[in-house]
């Protein structure tokens, strides 16, 4: 059987799988911060973000109407903001490749916020109304 790996970074088009992997990466990184008060309670924050975007994403493909799937599309796109100011808030002490992983970290979401605006978008100018 083949194991997934998930510290590399490719290019996905499933949107659902990219967005899981992204919520797994986040998940693998909180393990790893320094334990300290702050970064444990900063990290359940990013873990629920993180997972929102996906979890939101998903529920918008079971959406019956484009203006819900535009609802739940800007709630994943939120979401993902959200993640970015999380792993801006955590600290990686001094270690190298956390600080690394946090830059991948925050690049990805950045995509995912912009591939959902663009969903977004392009939603809205089909069902002929604007966020």
């Amino acid at each position: 059987m083949k194991q997934e790996v998930i510290n590399e970074p490719k290019r996905l088009y499933d949107l659902e799988e990219r967005t899981l992997i992204f919520a797994k990466r986040v998940r693998v990184f909180i393990k790893r911060l320094p334990r300290t008060i702050t970064n444990i309670e900063d990290g359940k924050q990013l873990a629920r973000s993180s997972g929102s975007v996906g979890a939101n994403y998903r529920e918008a493909n079971d959406c019956l109407s484009k203006k819900d799937f535009a609802l739940r599309a800007r709630v994943g796109r939120k979401e993902a903001k959200e993640s970015i100011y999380w792993l801006e808030l955590v600290d990686t002490g001094n270690d190298s490749s956390l600080q690394e992983e946090r830059v991948v970290l925050a690049k990805e979401a950045t995509e995912l916020m912009k591939i959902l605006g663009a969903i977004i978008v392009k939603t809205n100018l089909g069902a002929g109304f604007h966020s």
